[in-house]
């Protein structure tokens, strides 16, 4: 019996390596950044002879550098950081309370300040005392009533600090409980426990090169504290083909030199050789709790079996290593191959390069326990699944978080495909759900004719799950109605989750969202603030004149980022309450105005309007949250439940001028994107 890993390894190991691929990504920038000053530099001051002549040196110098690191791969891995589950831990801190300008006291008038001396008689004088005395008093009491408002507001934001805080801090210590209980597991020799942490640290570790694969297989006998897994190898072409290459002058051309054969394969098995001696390595050095007497490890590579012509794992590497005999070795001084061979009684392939297999020893299936796999592709992929399995697969969904379900019969179920029933007291009840195994987006009338079908059931909620997803129609629809909507990449985060597998496509993966290092590094912070307890969604839309691009040009919170990241929505910072980042001089070229606007959240506050919105304004700040300026927004008014804070405009010269906006509307927000051309059903 095989499962998905439980999401550790995706959340805490894919953290670390999110990190070293950004370190390598802005080491990989500034490299080229340097190629490209040192070629401007050639190009000016060389002939093109020579500037040819010098790109084909520094081709080749590359891929003496790619084979000088291939060689090393061993030595260099063996001085990487061993894993450790305290690195996972989180800080216990939040951001400190900032209240900007509220923390300043409104200040009190001084009457020595409204004192005169005018007046040629007595009568005048006490005439203008009285004067300065009554102007005393009006901004006496206006400063007393600014100052009471002052730490009303102080106080609200106070509590709503306090409680971003605590849920903050909440959160930090159930993960850092999740951290104590999987090393807890190790020390009690859990499978799964131990599964989960070795994988772990073989997938966040920082000595692979980028590029190499990290797929694992992996069980584990608890009574002989063996780990068994399965790994997946480099193939062939990791070792570069060309050896050197020369500017050809009369063809006007570059030559390519072949690496000699005998000199490419002996290289591939010698890193074959020391990436099963890595893995080792890295399992051994991670083992702070003490919970491995040994390791079996089989190397694959994904490929066609050269006789059986049929696609499968090509094992080409074998080894069971005992901990007391690995520990002694000196791996920065071996040779891999002998060492593997001989210290170690493994096996390798005598010529991998033909995929020439080798037996395995024991494999992750024989140990008796479930085997967890990361990194694999071999799922089920949802596109490709039979309807009723489809069915079949999201009833085991809910079934796995708790709930009772059963599929339909396949006619005459007024629109249900799986009938569930949450136990739950208070929250729990019928719901009904229908499945669309889409590839399109699900149109809004679906979610209209789903809230037909729960309000002729008597269900407590509808559900609907698809392959696809959903565009802003249909989430302003369901806004503040017994529905769930559940796109594909949720389903496929859920069903991981609960021990089941699906994938969306050849090779879709279930990763964390990390920024796209592509995007750009000029970009802008909208930090938006007001005063009164209200909640509020404040989105944005990327328009040419008054209507938007396209639905996928609305960003809210259901669509947190237009397709190509130059808006996306942000966690706020204190004083703001919500955040929009846009990269102005990245926005498409068709568009002129970028929309800001705010609505009524009807889930949080159902019967509330925007006469409590005040005091608003949008904070521009740059990258590193520094305040640039600031932009005041009309307040809201009774009766309306949404708002247009404000555009920004494209100048023909670039520039972008921001318009105070100030329409508002008593439809929400489901009339205001209908008059920037979004269709809701």
């Amino acid at each position: 019996m095989s499962r998905r890993s439980n999401g550790l390894v995706g959340v805490w190991a894919e953290m670390q390596r999110q990190q070293q691929r950004q370190m390598e990504a802005e080491a990989g920038r500034r490299r080229q950044e340097a190629q490209q000053a040192r070629a401007h530099q050639r190009r000016a001051a060389q002939s093109y002879r020579e500037y040819r002549q010098a790109e084909a040196l520094r081709r080749t110098e590359e891929l003496d550098a790619q084979v000088t690191s291939l060689q090393g791969l061993l030595a260099s891995g063996c001085r990487a950081p061993a894993f450790r589950a305290s690195s996972l831990m989180r800080p216990e801190e939040v951001q400190p309370f900032a209240p900007g300008p509220l923390a300043q006291p409104v200040p009190m008038p001084n009457f020595d300040h409204y004192r005169t001396q005018g007046g040629w008689t007595a009568g005048r004088r006490a005439q203008a005392q009285a004067e300065a005395r009554a102007r005393f008093e009006q901004d006496w009491h206006a400063a007393q009533a600014a100052e009471t408002q002052r730490q009303q507001q102080l106080a609200s934001y106070q509590r709503e600090y306090q409680q971003w805080a605590d849920a903050q801090l909440a959160e930090v210590r159930r993960h850092n409980a999740g951290v104590v209980e999987l090393t807890e597991g190790v020390r009690r020799r859990d499978p799964d426990a131990v599964v989960e942490y070795f994988s772990a640290a073989l997938y966040a570790s920082t000595a692979w090169p980028e590029g190499f694969p990290r797929q694992v297989a992996a069980a584990y006998d608890s009574a002989a504290g063996q780990l068994v897994l399965d790994w997946e190898l480099p193939a062939y072409d990791v070792v570069p083909e060309v050896k050197s290459v020369r500017y050809m002058p009369s063809v006007d051309q570059d030559k390519e030199t072949s690496r000699p054969v005998s000199q490419r394969r002996a290289l591939y098995r010698e890193v074959l050789a020391q990436c099963v001696l890595l893995v080792l390595h890295e399992l051994f050095a991670a083992d702070e709790p003490g919970a491995l007497e040994s390791v079996a490890l089989n190397g694959f590579v994904d490929g066609h079996d050269p006789t059986t012509g049929r696609p499968g794992r090509i094992h080409l590497a074998t080894v069971m290593a005992p901990r007391p005999t690995f520990r002694d070795l000196h791996l920065a001084q071996v040779d891999a191959c002998s060492c593997l061979a001989d210290a170690l009684r493994g096996q390798l392939s005598a010529r991998p390069d033909q995929l020439t297999p080798v037996r395995p020893g024991r494999r992750p299936q024989e140990v008796g326990n479930r085997v967890v796999t990361h990194g694999s592709d071999d799922e089920p992929d949802l596109y490709e699944m039979d309807p009723i399995a489809f069915e079949n697969l999201v009833a085991d969904l809910f079934r796995a978080m708790g709930m009772q379900a059963v599929t339909t019969q396949r006619s005459n179920d007024g629109g249900v495909d799986v009938d569930a029933l949450d136990p739950t007291p208070i929250r729990g009840g019928k719901i009904v759900v229908q499945v669309k195994r889409y590839r399109n987006t699900v149109p809004p009338t679906a979610v209209r004719d789903l809230y037909g079908t729960v309000q002729d059931a008597g269900a407590n909620k509808g559900v609907l799950v698809t392959t696809s997803g959903f565009g802003p129609g249909s989430h302003t629809f369901a806004n503040g109605k017994p529905l769930e909507l559940i796109p594909g990449t949720e389903l496929v985060d859920l069903l991981h989750r609960h021990g089941l597998r699906g994938r969306l496509g050849a090779g879709a993966r279930s990763t964390p969202t990390v920024p796209d290092p592509r995007l750009p590094d000029d970009y802008n912070v909208l930090g938006m603030s007001w005063t009164g307890s209200v909640a509020l969604d404040v989105c944005a839309l990327v328009c040419r004149g008054n209507r938007v691009l396209s639905d996928d040009h609305f960003v809210f919170f259901n669509n947190p980022q237009t397709p190509d990241g130059t808006v996306r929505a942000l966690p706020a910072h204190a004083p703001d309450k919500a955040a929009i980042r846009v990269s102005f001089d990245a926005l498409p070229t068709e568009a002129d105005r970028f929309v800001l606007v705010a609505a009524i959240d009807p889930e949080v506050n159902p019967d509330a309007d925007l006469s409590g919105f005040t005091d608003a304004c949008i904070r521009l700040l740059d990258p590193a949250l520094a305040e640039l300026g600031r932009l005041e927004v009309s307040d809201g008014r009774p009766r309306e439940t949404a708002l247009v804070l404000g555009s920004f405009r494209r100048r023909s010269n670039g520039d972008w001028d921001f318009v105070l906006g100030g329409r508002g509307y008593t439809g929400g927000l489901e009339e205001l994107v209908q008059d920037f051309g979004i269709e809701v059903e």
